[in-house]
């Protein structure tokens, strides 16, 4: 797969973004922490009828550090100047845990250009501030730092001890290396992304949702028990559910994703 990365110019900083194919566009928006990086599988699987873009948030990957707390409203500000770079006029977009919820906010906040969504592992809880309490749990040890606060690396046994729910349903240590080297790219920033989750009012952004959208979930993922109250807020929705999934779905089950995600957003039957 031949991939095109790029920096474009926007009011927080240079964004980098990665981007293969040239088929109908799709914007992809990455987890917490991480990176463009981790949409390389899904990617290549998605090339072959998509013009796919991924780009990192700002003080993610290779885009420039931001200082302060940003919100979702400045990431789909980069997100729609990224658009506007590649000429992308309307796009549907995928993105996966924080990355869903970047993904409602673009749709709702330029519906003239988002024309359908795909969120996997949306992590939609009806319970308000359940995403705060869930960032004051992971910063109590779970993901570890040093005395300045830059994150330390983890080995695969610390987090399937400490921290199992967010590990790969096929752990290794080279998985894990991947994450701590994304995590050593945002540094003392890598609470931004999270922290404007919990920022954001998702059960809204959920029911003001327009467009056509898809539901993918892991088996195992936290948030999946909350799957009818999902689907209770969105107007137009539809829903696959992926046995044995849990975290990091977009590198771990990539050729999935796509399995599902291909015909909704081409319109056809699966």
């Amino acid at each position: 797969m031949d991939i095109e990365r790029g920096l474009v110019r926007t009011s927080l900083g240079y964004i980098h973004y990665r981007a293969a194919g040239s088929g109908r566009p799709l914007m992809l928006f990455h987890i917490n922490q991480q990176s463009s990086a981790l949409m390389l599988e899904l990617m290549q699987a998605l090339a072959n009828d998509f013009r796919v873009v991924a780009m990192d948030y700002p003080s993610h990957g290779h885009s420039d550090p931001v200082p302060g707390q940003p919100s979702f409203t400045d990431y789909v500000r980069c997100a729609v100047a990224v658009m506007d770079s590649l000429g992308i006029e309307r796009t549907a977009v995928l993105g996966e845990a924080v990355g869903a919820g970047v993904a409602v906010e673009i749709a709702n906040t330029h519906p003239s250009r988002v024309e359908k969504v795909v969120l996997v592992n949306c992590p939609f809880s009806p319970e308000r501030g359940r995403t705060a309490v869930h960032v004051k749990e992971l910063q109590s040890g779970l993901r570890p730092e040093d005395e300045s606060g830059f994150p330390l690396t983890r080995t695969i046994d610390f987090l399937l001890e400490r921290d199992p729910g967010h590990a790969p349903m096929h752990p290794s240590q080279s998985w894990m290396d991947r994450i701590n080297t994304t995590q050593m790219e945002v540094g003392r920033n890598r609470w931004q992304a999270v922290t404007a989750l919990a920022n954001f009012d998702l059960d809204d952004g959920l029911r003001r949702l327009a467009q056509p959208t898809l539901l993918v979930l892991g088996e195992h993922f936290h948030y999946t028990k909350y799957l009818d109250e999902m689907r209770a807020r969105i107007r137009d929705t539809h829903h696959a559910i992926l046995p044995g999934g849990r975290f990091c779905m977009t590198w771990e089950r990539a050729t999935e994703i796509a399995d599902h995600a291909r015909p909704f957003l081409l319109n056809q039957t699966p």
